[in-house]
């Protein structure tokens, strides 16, 4: 009963809601133009901070006739100003009142407000189309369909110090690509932003600064300018390291040493500079503190992480500083479950749980960043590990770190397996890691586990990480090929993506390298030779070098060519003939000389006039490791211990081959020079 009553008391009062709203909406239309005016002042006031009226009002219509009253000339400017005040107070709303917004095409009304000789209304209508602009849901290409409105934008910045703070976060906000970099860069956005850097208006600062950091971003244009611009005398890198300064706000500290990563990474500031060695990193250590807001270390480690990810001295200087690498690891004591506030709930008490959630990090906040947290720490230490010996056993040894890369590859959070599962694989490139850690910790099988049903940037990742697991020297590779681990690299080979593909034939190729027969033959079966030639005509160079090297593989000892040799031996010749890298030919020459020292394998190539023209051809190359690898596979065709050896010495003398030798052993390389005296020997024996 009581059920039944309640849906017409909500009616009731939805009814009401709505009555009310529609006065405001009805007002618009009056034909006195004061009492238009005063219904969108009084419109104002009833929207100011009340989520549902402005909801309403934008049911009932009330946004296309605020914007046809703000465009009609005969409005009034106060009436057109209250309009986009009203409008800018809707906006504030929640996203699906952005979407109506823009749905009835608020942005382009704005925009053409612009042209006013008003600096009042202009300001109303640029604080609106910051309001907008700044939200999610907007599409940040509205800013630049008219190839009018960015110069007209710079042309306003000095206006007021709020057409400069308006203006600036919205470029900030809707830069996101290369070609809105190149738009603004090309208007003139670094000669207009500069000078507002030291503009008296902390707000105009900062968002100048925002401007310059995503300008910035991986943009070596933007960032090789920037270095040689001087902001009242000064170079713009140094009122960046003043920015820096631990007197400044913590959000100017944080933009400004992004603003010098950005330029460091795009190369226009040296590693060893010491505005990055002393300034930038030191402050972005800073941020990692735990006496700094979550979104802060967040971000903090997220762009520490950038700076140094290419550069081992850096990655020492900060694995050193501030104790960084033990410091990381408190961005894992934060619930990242509801089940794990459960159990602190279990274990402590309600009363406790109570006085945690009343505390300024409540749980409630740690849940919402504790994501962020992990995803940002892992990141960090993959950029720490990446190329130093020392730092990665540093980083295993810190508390529980395995068992957090472990748990973390099967977070729930795509991000957080993502930035544990590169973490991994900058780990894996340690021979004593994968010897010791990566065994203890069995990490191969939440790996394995990780590769069966995952996105292709987190496939991407995990396969490159196998790849060094199945290396000769880790313990974890007989698991891994116990798992029935074939199938699955080679489902890889056929995908769409390159980087896939890659991975899936290199970690074959590992797992081939002094393999057993039987683990050949596997491989072969599994992967069919129409798969693995049509890898060999792949357009991208790594999958074709990376095949190479698997053929080599599973050629090294002496190989049994009687199934498939004619086909490779066409392959070989494709490519060698095939205008492709001196790796690539390089890498196939070494595929002839295996071939070569097959027992059977060798009449393939003697009974080849073609394939032994090119292998004379390659010994006089003007590159040494062509040459190298095609002696090297005359050498093996001319082994004396070997039955047929005299025939294929005296075909090979006929055709000029120890002529050629005989200038080898003259070579200026020692490597060519040793290999040509020692296939000699051949001959005089």
């Amino acid at each position: 009963m009581a059920c039944l009553l309640e849906a017409p008391l909500r009616i009731s009062v939805l009814s009401e809601v709505t009555a009310t709203s529609r006065h405001y909406v009805d007002r618009l239309f009056d034909p006195d133009p004061q009492n238009v005016l005063q219904g969108v002042i009084d419109m104002k006031n009833a929207v100011i901070g009340n989520n549902r009226q402005k909801a309403n009002l934008i049911v009932l219509g009330a946004v296309p006739r605020l914007l046809y009253l703000l465009q009609q000339s005969s409005s009034s400017l106060e009436l057109r100003t209250e309009c986009a005040v009203v409008l800018g107070s809707l906006a504030m709303g929640t996203e699906n009142n952005i979407k109506s917004l823009v749905d009835c095409h608020i942005i382009p009304a704005l925009l053409q407000g612009l042209l006013c000789s008003d600096l009042i209304f202009i300001e109303a209508c640029l604080r609106c189309l910051r309001t907008v602009f700044i939200s999610p849901v907007t599409p940040v290409q509205l800013l630049y369909t008219d190839p009018t409105v960015i110069p007209h934008l710079m042309s306003l910045l000095s206006l007021s110090q709020h057409t400069q703070e308006y203006i600036t976060q919205i470029f900030a906000h809707c830069c996101k690509t290369p070609e809105h970099q190149t738009v603004l860069f090309n208007h003139g956005a670094i000669q207009n932003i500069a000078p507002l850097l030291i503009s008296p208006s902390y707000k105009v600062r900062m968002q100048a600064l925002k401007c310059f950091s995503v300008l910035a971003y991986e943009n070596a244009q933007v960032s090789m300018t920037l270095v040689n611009v001087l902001v009242d005398g000064e170079q713009l890198s140094q009122v960046f390291v003043r920015m820096m300064q631990r007197d400044k706000p913590i959000e100017m500290q944080l933009t400004a040493a992004k603003c010098l990563t950005y330029m460091c990474r795009a190369g226009a500031i040296r590693t060893d500079d010491n505005c990055i060695v002393l300034k930038t990193l030191p402050c972005l250590v800073r941020m990692c503190s735990k006496e700094r807001l979550l979104e802060e270390r967040v971000e903090g480690a997220e762009t520490l992480a950038y700076l140094m990810e290419p550069d081992i001295e850096l990655q020492r200087i900060a694995s050193v500083t501030d104790h960084l690498v033990s410091m990381l690891a408190d961005y894992f004591k934060y619930p990242s479950s509801v089940s794990a506030i459960t159990d602190i709930k279990r274990e402590k008490g309600d009363a406790f749980y109570s006085i945690i959630l009343y505390c300024k990090c409540s749980l409630d906040h740690d849940l919402k960043h504790a994501h962020e947290l992990r995803q940002a720490a892992f990141k960090l230490y993959a950029s720490l590990g990446s190329n130093d010996e020392d730092i990665r056993k540093k980083i295993t040894e810190t508390e529980n770190m395995m068992d957090r890369i472990v748990s973390g590859l099967s977070e729930s959070s795509i991000k957080v397996r993502l930035a544990a599962v590169r973490c991994l694989h900058s780990l894996s490139r340690s021979v004593q890691q994968l010897r010791t850690s990566f065994h203890d910790h069995a990490v191969w099988k939440p790996l394995m586990k990780l590769l069966q049903n995952a996105p292709d940037e987190v496939l991407v990742m995990a396969s490159s990480t196998l790849c060094n697991l199945l290396l000769e020297f880790s313990p974890s590779k007989e698991p891994i090929l116990e798992s029935g681990v074939i199938e699955l690299l080679c489902s890889l080979t056929q995908s769409d993506s390159p980087a896939l593909r890659v991975n899936g034939i290199w970690a074959l190729m590992n797992m081939a390298f002094q393999a057993d027969q039987k683990v050949k033959v596997e491989i072969v079966q599994a992967l069919g030779t129409e798969q693995l030639f049509r890898l060999l005509s792949d357009p991208d160079t790594n999958v074709l070098m990376k095949t190479l090297g698997l053929l080599r593989n599973l050629l090294s000892t002496r190989p049994d060519m009687s199934s498939h040799g004619k086909q490779i031996m066409q392959a070989v010749t494709l490519i060698l003939e095939g205008e492709h890298s001196i790796e690539v030919k390089e890498q196939t020459l070494c595929i002839l000389a295996n071939i070569a020292d097959g027992n059977t394998a060798k009449e393939l190539i003697m009974t080849n006039d073609d394939m032994l023209q090119k292998i004379k051809y390659y010994m006089g190359h003007s590159n040494v490791k062509l040459q190298l690898a095609a002696t090297f596979c005359i050498s093996n065709l001319i082994w004396n211990e070997e039955d047929g050896s005299q025939e294929r010495q005296d075909k090979l003398r006929e055709m000029g081959f120890v002529d050629i030798l005989h200038k080898l052993t003259q070579a200026s390389d020692p490597n060519l020079c040793d290999r040509a005296k020692k296939a000699m020997q051949q001959y005089l024996a």
